[in-house]
């Protein structure tokens, strides 16, 4: 698959870069080159936080309703109750 790729320059600190060489060398079977490396980091990081954020979202969206989603599922719960 072919991505439309920028080139950029980035800052960081010589430790992390050799633990970043580290760990791309030692992905078994398939090592990975540098680059490749910390765009699947940054990748991975951007989907936890769009998934933390979501989550977030969809928590307010249940405080916000609270009071209504249990008056529906007290309503819920006396009507399965009947024959």
């Amino acid at each position: 698959m072919h991505y439309n790729m920028k080139t950029i320059a980035i800052t960081i600190e010589e430790d992390v870069l050799q633990r970043i060489d580290k760990l791309a060398a030692s992905r078994g079977a398939q090592p990975v080159n540098r680059s490749q490396f910390i765009r699947e980091a940054v990748k991975d990081h951007l989907a936890r936080i769009e998934r933390a954020d979501e989550e977030e979202r969809e928590k307010e969206i249940f405080r916000h309703n609270r009071t209504r989603l249990h008056r529906q599922a007290l309503a819920l719960i006396k009507e399965q109750g009947r024959p």
